[in-house]
């Protein structure tokens, strides 16, 4: 059998005949010559949350497997739909960058046909009465858990108010943190651009250091569950945030270099370690609050 020489695709899904309502997963994965794994980026398919009779219920990371031959870069997709018929989930679209050429090439998976079908209903069988309620007869013994730790709860609250009262010391407090959320990111982003870690190899921990400042920023700052999210629920999320959004081309850019970097194994290099560190000091400043906005030192220029 000859050896593969060029990159593939393929979209596959576990079964292609469901119910209304019931999941299949769609896997995506991409196969690539273990010879130019490192001189090849490929971008993965950005699906939306729905598709043309598919909803897009959960999305997984990219994971990378393979042998000395070949490499496979895969990602898992659950869909559903409520819409009863033969529907094609499209082809799917894949980008592929040589490191020696600026131009960006494409591959396409083949659509996926899928069978969702209706519950069926036999309707030569008479419909049965609903059934009415019966009342069970009460007895307090049922409920011994439930006055038990009601009465347990009140003895607690007695002895907090009973400690709060007789105690002599009283408890010192806590001073309010001065540091801001914007401060707070900005000093760690300066920290990791000092020690410049991907010099030792830890490219990894570079990419992820770097993605968890900015997803705590926007945690605190704008109430987004950022640590929480994959790479496009956190896009999708940040849309109703205008300032944040307005950032979202170079959110992606940070977001895609780390996935590759942290979960394809891929190397960047040192020129998009710098830009990624640059992105995201420059999307700390557009969405710096007014309140902690001044002029001098400090700010970076806005891009248009």
């Amino acid at each position: 059998m000859l050896a593969q020489t060029a990159p593939e695709v393929h979209a596959g899904v576990d079964t292609t005949n469901i119910r209304i309502g019931e999941q299949v997963k769609l896997r995506l994965t991409a196969t690539i010559p273990a010879a130019q794994f490192k001189d090849i980026r490929l971008g993965f398919p950005v699906l939306p949350d729905s598709l043309d009779h598919f909803e897009v219920v959960s999305r997984s990371s990219v994971d990378t497997s393979g042998d000395d031959q070949l490499k496979v870069l895969g990602q898992t997709f659950v869909l559903t739909s409520f819409d009863s018929g033969h529907w094609d989930i499209p082809a799917m679209r894949f980008e592929v960058l040589q490191s020696n050429s600026a131009l960006a090439d494409s591959l396409f998976t083949l659509p996926v046909g899928i069978d969702v079908g209706t519950v069926a209903v036999d309707t030569t069988k008479a419909f049965k009465p609903i059934k009415s309620v019966v009342t069970a007869p009460w007895r307090i013994w049922d409920y011994w858990m439930e006055i038990t730790g009601g009465m347990l709860l009140v003895l607690i609250i007695i002895g907090i108010i009973w400690f709060l009262r007789t105690r002599k010391k009283s408890i010192p407090e806590v001073p309010t943190p001065t540091v801001t959320p914007y401060e707070l990111a900005t000093q760690q982003l300066q920290a990791l651009k000092a020690e410049k870690v991907w010099e030792n190899g830890d490219i990894k921990g570079y990419y992820t250091r770097l993605t968890d400042i900015l997803r705590t920023y926007f945690e605190h700052q704008f109430g987004i569950a950022a640590l929480e999210q994959t790479s496009e629920e956190l896009l999708q999320n940040i849309k109703p945030v205008t300032k944040l959004n307005q950032q979202r081309d170079k959110l992606r850019s940070i977001l895609s270099v780390a996935d590759l970097a942290k979960f394809a194994k891929l190397q960047p290099s040192a020129d998009e370690h710098l830009s990624s560190m640059q992105k995201a000091e420059e999307i700390l400043e557009w969405t710096r609050p007014k309140s902690e906005e001044t002029s001098g030192e400090g700010v970076v220029t806005q891009e248009a």
